[in-house]
């Protein structure tokens, strides 16, 4: 079971949020906050896999609370899930450690897949939110990276990460295994000097 703490000041969203989970057979709601503050005492209390974080609430907003969540929790997983999509909003969350941003407007099947590819590991952001990351870092006009150590494989699983494939569709297209994914990730984030899977994937596009 994947344990999701919710965070929203909106009950009706909780709610929401509540039934479409407890639909799901591998999805348990452990907990809701209404504020930033209360987030962060249910995290440290209820130690869920996944937090589903809203990013503007009265007193302790979603960015601080997602700070304060992976200072005592680094394991926690916090996704964010907000009405503002700008750039304002996007980038202090990837700064706070969120590992996915999705908009209020995605349909259910999105939330869903984001809560289970941010328990497995992976990134959970949409593909047009992975696009504007790219274009900025293209926009910057950085030489091209070069790395001739990196394997065949390796960069094939490079490539797919670019495009914003969860491990297990890497896995399916090459024909390999979800754990050999994650090891060729590994081996790609050292070898390329890339902090997260993100900053893989931005690797991935400079480096054409």
């Amino acid at each position: 079971m994947i344990r999701v703490l919710l965070v929203d000041d909106q009950p009706l969203i909780r709610a929401g949020l509540r039934m479409l989970c407890a639909a799901e057979d591998d999805l348990e709601v452990v907990g809701e906050a209404g504020d930033g503050r209360e987030a962060v005492t249910l995290a440290e209390r209820l130690a869920p896999d996944v937090v589903v974080m809203d990013l503007r609430m009265p007193g302790v907003d979603g960015i601080s609370a997602t700070s304060r969540i992976l200072a005592s929790r680094p394991a926690t997983r916090v996704l964010v899930l907000t009405t503002f999509g700008d750039d304002d909003h996007l980038y202090p969350a990837l700064t706070a450690g969120a590992c996915g941003f999705l908009l209020k407007d995605a349909p259910p099947a999105d939330l869903l897949e984001g809560i289970r590819r941010a328990a497995a590991g992976d990134s959970a952001f949409s593909r047009d939110v992975l696009r504007r990351l790219v274009d900025r870092a293209m926009s910057s006009r950085v030489p091209r990276p070069k790395n001739d150590n990196l394997t065949g494989r390796e960069r094939a699983v490079l490539d797919l990460v670019g495009e914003g494939l969860s491990n297990a569709e890497i896995a399916e297209r090459l024909h390999i295994g979800v754990t050999t994914v994650k090891t060729h990730i590994t081996a790609l984030m050292t070898k390329t000097n890339s902090p997260n899977r993100v900053r893989l994937a931005l690797y991935a596009h400079e480096a054409g």
